[in-house]
């Protein structure tokens, strides 16, 4: 499995994934930390599943909390958590992890053509008007 050793990095994890691994890795429910944060367990949830972010100061927070970098739970880089032990992984699940992450990285592509293509169109309406 040498192709997933960057296994938390932007192309192959979003924020919300290493959110989520890093809670569970320091042993917490999303009640837990949600509870530590002093917000909604609802707030958390939206964080973890990519639906919104948090702020810097609660950046700052989970960082402390989860004894993680928040370099790392942005990007991926840096002090974060280690890698699920990638001895446990079968041949055939990893062949199915690595196309879901190019899958992935396809579509983050094609999301960011749309959005361009998407404010083109806006500004070509508009000098139409």
């Amino acid at each position: 499995m040498t192709e997933t050793t960057d296994w938390y990095g932007p192309e192959a994890a979003t924020f919300g994934d290493r959110l989520a691994a890093a809670r569970e890795a320091a042993g917490m429910t999303q009640e837990d930390l949600a509870k530590r944060l002093g917000i909604k367990l609802k707030s958390l949830q939206s964080w973890e599943q990519d639906l919104a972010e948090p702020r810097a100061n609660r950046l700052n927070m989970i960082a402390g909390i989860l004894n993680i970098s928040m370099v790392w739970l942005i990007t991926g880089e840096g002090d974060g958590i280690s890698p699920p032990e990638e001895e446990a992984i079968s041949p055939d699940v990893n062949a199915v992890l690595l196309e879901i992450r190019s899958m992935r990285g396809q579509m983050r592509q094609q999301a960011e053509k749309l959005g361009r293509l998407e404010k083109r169109l806006r500004a070509l309406l508009k000098e139409e008007a």
